[in-house]
């Protein structure tokens, strides 16, 4: 593969990991990052580089349009709390708040990727790029889950799935066929303190796709810092959605949670 494409990098590792895995196919990355949200690594990886503000829709097409990019990407979010404090909309974003009516991530999205398409800048999902990188089916960890926790399993998957239908979030903490903590704004890190520290230890960690999602955006995804939040609620099960679901780093965050005895599994139920 070769040619160019774009990236919209948001937070995290996601757009250095992207970037290296288009790079190994033979293809140029121009980036748009996002202030004090990309990490700054990613301006000496990428052709070109433009800093906007959330919000910033315009420069994202005119930069596009500039560097001939014609597909692009979007890699790490946007912390929600950062679109309550730091958006700063042109027009065509004002234009695409008003027409989507609500602050739903999917339609946001959506209208987003269609507004990018009438300038020609077809959006595509990162996991075409990233395949390895998605979780398989089955027992990853060393440690399988317990008759109980398979239980816990089933169960967590099955509000996680609702929750997803609401287009709230991805990921449900549970303990003994309980509901401990559903992901909202604060994301799943936060969403893992809060259910493991009531749970006192033990808790069973379940992200999912939303139904039906649209992989081009926010693809579910998990890390080294997921099993390290884990280990320090002393939660004992992670469960992934096998096929949907990008694992970073996955050798060093399976080592981390054999050390810990937590268990990890890919699932498609």
């Amino acid at each position: 593969m070769s040619g160019k494409i774009g990236l919209i990098a948001g937070k995290n590792k996601f757009p250095l990991i992207f970037t290296q895995a288009a790079q190994k196919q033979g293809l140029e990355v121009v980036a748009v990052a996002h202030h004090g949200e990309t990490d700054p690594a990613l301006e000496q990886m990428v052709s070109a580089l433009k800093w906007v503000y959330v919000g910033q829709l315009g420069k994202i097409i005119r930069f596009f349009q500039q560097t001939g990019v014609s597909q692009a990407v979007m890699a790490g979010g946007i912390t929600k709390g950062r679109l309550f404090t730091h958006l700063r909309p042109d027009w065509r974003a004002l234009k695409i708040i008003r027409r989507v009516g609500q602050a739903r991530d999917d339609g946001i999205l959506r209208a987003l990727a269609d507004e990018l398409e009438s300038e020609g800048i077809t959006i595509v999902s990162p996991t075409l790029f990233l395949e390895e990188l998605l979780a398989p089916a089955g027992v990853l960890s060393r440690r399988r889950p317990s008759a109980g926790e398979q239980r816990d399993i089933r169960f967590g998957w099955s509000i996680a799935k609702e929750i997803g239908k609401l287009d709230i979030g991805q990921c449900v903490v549970v303990r003994r066929q309980a509901v401990l903590a559903l992901e909202a704004i604060d994301g799943t890190d936060a969403t893992i303190r809060r259910g493991g520290l009531l749970a006192g230890e033990g808790a069973v960690v379940v992200k999912v796709s939303k139904p039906g999602q649209d992989l081009r955006f926010d693809v579910p995804a998990v890390g080294v810092e997921t099993i390290q939040v884990m280990r320090e609620v002393k939660a004992s099960v992670l469960a992934l959605e096998a096929g949907k679901t990008l694992v970073f780093d996955r050798d060093a965050m399976l080592h981390l949670a054999d050390q810990a005895k937590i268990a990890v599994v890919g699932l498609s139920l």
